[in-house]
């Protein structure tokens, strides 16, 4: 379990208060699939992925970044206990879809740089080592099931 200061809190609620879901998300998942791009095998039904700009003007990997961001929600409410919270996709996540659980690592690095370049010099220090430790916890909790 993560413990969280008031202000760990406050910066956490605060980023996400005022995130646009719908850019950031897009732009999270499609640097991932570009950076790393063997993470596309997980997006084989998501329709032409052959080359960087068929994955930026992609709707179905837009459309999945936004979730994938919304999803991120459950975390920001349930900061004291994010394992329970994502308990239900962490089994989708290793039994169903049989996603490498490092790849919630991966997105999650490509999430704090878009976050990064959005905020710009408002993403201080003290608010990246606040996100990233949230993010750590919520891609130590999609990866429990695996373990």
């Amino acid at each position: 379990m993560v413990e969280w200061t008031d202000q760990e809190r406050s910066i956490i609620t605060g980023i996400f208060s005022n995130l646009d879901y719908e850019d950031v998300g897009p732009k999270a998942l499609t640097r991932c699939l570009i950076v790393y791009p063997w993470t596309q095998r997980y997006f084989s039904s998501f329709g032409n992925l052959y080359n960087a700009d068929a994955i930026k003007s992609n709707p179905n990997i837009a459309a999945h970044g936004v979730k994938v961001v919304h999803g991120l929600d459950r975390a920001v409410k349930n900061m004291d206990n994010i394992t329970a919270a994502y308990t239900d996709l962490s089994v989708l996540h290793s039994e169903k879809l049989h996603v490498d659980p490092d790849n919630f690592r991966l997105l999650a690095d490509c999430l704090t740089v878009v976050i990064a370049a959005k905020m710009g010099n408002a993403f201080t220090p003290e608010k990246q080592a606040a996100f990233q430790k949230f993010l750590s916890g919520v891609v130590a909790a999609l990866g429990k099931q695996y373990h």
